[in-house]
């Protein structure tokens, strides 16, 4: 049997390593820098970021024992009309944030991750309205090699 996505990066400490690697990459692009340096953000922003990620690929609860739950990272996206640009931006740097923090380069590895931030992307850009929008009680979605999976 296969380990999960998050067993394979090398968990915990690869999941805070790709946070950190993709939130410095998203300050350094100019067009994503915005989001990701207003004086509002919560001070562990790259930790939680983490420990979604972490959840999504096969890892421990966190997330959603400590910070919340699906729809409240939905609502916290919501509301920013068309950011189709933005979103490609985003994916490219989360592509190669797996590569600065050192993530295991087996192309299978690397083809779940990028279709996870793909789908992960266009599912946030489906709330370009109000957060009231976003159904509530949505669990943190689950990927595995072979992709969404029912959670």
């Amino acid at each position: 049997m296969r380990p999960t996505l998050y067993d394979f990066a090398g968990g915990d400490p690869a999941f805070l390593a790709l946070a950190a690697a993709h939130h410095e990459r998203c300050l350094a692009d100019p067009e994503l820098n915005h989001p990701f340096s207003h004086p509002g953000q919560n001070p562990r922003h790259v930790e939680r970021l983490a420990w979604y990620w972490a959840e999504v690929m096969g890892g421990p609860p966190r997330f959603s024992a400590e910070c919340s739950d699906h729809s409240a990272m939905l609502r916290m996206h919501a509301g920013n009309g068309d950011m189709s640009d933005l979103g490609r931006r985003f994916v490219d740097c989360f592509v190669h944030a797996a590569d600065d923090a050192g993530l295991p380069a087996d192309p299978e590895f690397r083809a779940a991750l990028r279709s996870y931030m793909e789908w992960a992307v266009a599912e946030v850009l489906t709330y370009p309205g109000p957060a009231a929008e976003v159904p509530g009680g949505l669990a943190v979605p689950r990927w595995s090699w072979t992709g969404l999976q029912p959670v």
